[in-house]
């Protein structure tokens, strides 16, 4: 057995944020024991960040990928913080956000949470549900739980036998799709939003387990804005990946370089074989790469039958300025989400310069639309200008926007999300469980295995990290 204070060496694969954060991670254990740990990130493009890529330009903030995270994920603040960036994060602004049914935009009801009412006179008085589809969902109310609550079922199933259909094909699928970009009824409900699991179990109703928990209303004079949920950074996104890149040794990071395998020796060395024939050796491995790639460089066999077959989505966007009098703003708020029955191109838009004042120059307005469905990405492949003249004929609709953008930018994320399919977990699971018998210390972080959300792969490399050194 090795002595604990040899030399160790940990081999990161993927220079995306998982990749950096778990570089940092080892970083921050070898300084805070004094163990003599070095590690090299190693990535296949010739910059890092991977989906995360900010364009910064006549005083414009635009991101290309994800735009912000979840500030209840505390991790990734604490990240930020840690890299010296605290003062430089930004909360969105908040405001009245849309559903567009029937082609036209319906507010979301004031106290619905995820779709879920907490409140009786909005939804009550909604257009958005029909009489019947109003009763439905109050069905909830006297509906018994789930006996069976720790089998993993869909998103789709879970929310259609507590509120019915019209609630989620109006509100909920619209909503959640936004975050992981595939199909609801199939979507595990214990890998993406267990916490509504726990909810059926103490409270029974949805409606009044969401009404119970919620923060009490302040009976104060309002005298702030209400918090935005979201955090990001003034300078974009982009700022923190090149903080976090600076964070670590400049040699320890090699980009432009491609991996064709990963193999263990009798001793317990892993060998990272690149494409160019070089080897470089390491005690451990941390691979962040998509896991398509993964299954290459590890060899299929390690890897349970029917995880990840349904391919990722691809999604689009397009983000648009105009100049301020080209827009007319009918109505207050900062973007809609749309309903899949519409015959629209677009699945959603962000009102950019109201959500994220600090990315707009006075005077202008940046609108950022989003297409690509999982059941339909073929729009996605199309040439850019192709895309912004289907976008602009659903604005032109629907908000009655009638001029050309000054710019605009199609970004396009090919097979970016993960599908976390029901029995999501059991699979990872049993992952972990192959990999902890056979190779050992190799350890999977990252978007397919514990989160898409930019927070959700930053404590993904942290559990990494600490699994190899901290348990």
């Amino acid at each position: 057995m090795k002595e604990m204070n040899e030399r160790k060496h940990v081999i990161i694969l993927g220079g995306g944020i998982t990749g950096l954060a778990a570089a940092f991670y080892v970083q921050k254990y070898g300084k805070e024991t004094g163990k003599p740990i070095t590690f090299t990130v190693i990535e296949a493009s010739n910059r890092l960040g991977g989906k995360i890529d900010t364009i910064k330009e006549d005083g414009f903030v635009l991101e290309r990928g994800p735009d912000s995270y979840l500030a209840r994920k505390t991790v990734m603040t604490e990240l930020i913080k840690d890299v010296g960036l605290g003062d430089d994060l930004v909360s969105n602004e908040t405001g009245q956000a849309y559903i567009l049914h029937n082609m036209r935009l319906h507010p979301i009801p004031e106290g619905a949470v995820m779709g879920i009412p907490t409140k009786v006179m909005p939804f009550a008085t909604t257009p958005l549900f029909s009489v019947t589809g109003k009763a439905r969902a109050g069905l909830d109310l006297i509906l018994p739980k789930r006996k069976d609550a720790q089998q993993d079922i869909s998103v789709g199933h879970f929310f259609r036998r507590r509120l019915g259909d019209e609630v989620v094909d109006r509100l909920i699928e619209p909503l959640l799709s936004g975050i992981y970009a595939g199909r609801i009824d199939r979507l595990s409900l214990q890998s993406t939003f267990p916490q509504f699991v726990e909810t059926e179990k103490k409270y029974r109703s949805l409606i009044l387990g969401m009404k119970k928990t919620q923060p009490k209303q302040d009976k104060t004079p309002i005298t702030k804005k209400k918090k935005g949920a979201f955090l990001t950074l003034k300078g974009g996104l982009s700022s923190f990946i090149e903080t976090l890149s600076k964070a670590v040794p400049e040699e320890s990071i090699k980009t432009g370089v491609s991996v064709k395998a990963v193999e263990r020796s009798e001793d317990g060395i892993y060998s990272v074989v690149m494409e160019d024939g070089s080897v470089m050796k390491g005690d451990h491995v941390i691979v962040t790469t998509p896991y398509h790639v993964t299954k290459k460089l590890l060899g299929e066999s390690l890897f349970p039958a029917g995880f990840h077959d349904t391919k990722p989505t691809s999604v689009a966007t397009v983000a648009m300025s105009f100049n301020e009098e080209d827009v007319n703003f009918s109505l207050d708020g900062t973007g809609f989400v749309i309903a899949k029955s519409e015959k629209t191109s677009i699945t959603a838009c962000t009102w950019t310069s109201r959500k994220w004042p600090h990315t707009t120059p006075k005077g202008k307005v940046v609108l950022r639309c989003y297409v690509g469905r999982a059941e339909d990405q073929n729009i996605v492949q199309q040439p850019d200008e192709v895309i912004l003249e289907k976008v602009l004929d659903d604005l032109k609709k629907i908000m009655g926007v009638d001029s050309r953008p000054e710019f605009y930018h199609v970004s396009r994320m090919i097979d970016s999300m993960p599908q976390y399919e029901v029995g999501h977990k059991e699979y990872v699971k049993k992952l972990r469980t192959v990999f902890q018998h056979e190779l050992p210390g190799i350890r999977l972080a990252g978007a397919p295995y514990d989160g898409v959300g930019l927070p959700d792969c930053v404590n993904s490399a942290k559990m990494a990290v600490d699994s190899l050194f901290r348990s």
